[in-house]
């Protein structure tokens, strides 16, 4: 990552961390891959995702139950694209 890099950019790449591999095989693909070059309103979807609390994410992920808004569930599903195909 270069020094051109915005401090609100920066922060969402380190809470995209979580240390729970359930999440992070989707979002470090996405952050190293694609999230520098992604379009504002797109970063801005995944800085909502970050914000969001680990349990609810897993579910999400899983499929378990669904995200309140539903671009977050388009965002979740393009995630798992980028990994799964």
């Amino acid at each position: 990552m270069s020094d051109d890099i915005s401090l609100e950019e920066r922060k969402v790449i380190y809470r995209a961390r979580r240390g729970l591999k359930e999440i992070d095989v989707y979002f470090d693909p996405y952050v190293k891959n694609h999230y520098l070059t992604a379009s504002a309103e797109e970063k801005q979807m995944f800085a909502d995702l970050v914000e969001q609390e680990d349990p609810d994410l897993l579910d999400w992920f899983m499929e378990v139950s669904e995200p309140p808004r539903p671009e977050l569930k388009d965002f979740i599903r393009k995630l798992k694209h980028y990994v799964h195909g």
